[in-house]
Parts: structure tokens; sequence; C-alpha cells
């Protein structure tokens, strides 16, 4: 009983991580746009993956956001 309720606890901290780094994720993404070199379709596939981000936030999927801005990371080529 204990480590299920040890378990139960570790992976809420987990989601309320993941939820607490993608606001950070987004913030970095918007930073790195207006100065990143793409061609405009990498720009609108940088907006679409930040929004997708964003609305998978606030719908309580955080590893899809996650997903989603590390792969808008990616484009921008920022870490």
């Amino acid at each position: 009983m204990k480590r299920t309720a040890l378990f139960a606890t570790l992976a809420l901290a987990s989601s309320f991580a993941f939820a607490s780094s993608c606001p950070k994720e987004m913030k970095a993404v918007d930073a790195a746009l207006p100065n990143a070199k793409l061609s405009a379709s990498q720009a609108a596939e940088v907006k679409k993956l930040r929004a997708d981000g964003e609305q998978l936030h606030k719908a309580g999927k955080h590893s899809e956001s996650m997903a989603a801005l590390g792969k808008a990371k990616g484009v921008l080529g920022i870490k």
C-alpha cells in the first residue's frame, strides 16, 4: 500500500514538473522566432507547432505538448 501511495505521489509530481515546463518552452520559442532565419514554410511550421503545444498544455497533455514544442525548437535550431 505504501508503494502504491509513493508511486502515485511521484507520478503526480512529475506531471506537475511537465506542466510547469511547457510555458517555459513556449517562451523560448516565442523569443527565438522573431530573429530566426527561416523560410516561410519553416516559420509557419514553428508557429503551428507552438500553437499545438499551447493547446495540448491547456488540455493537460503535457508530454505531447513538450514533444510539439521540442519539434518547434528543433526547427528553430535552439535547445
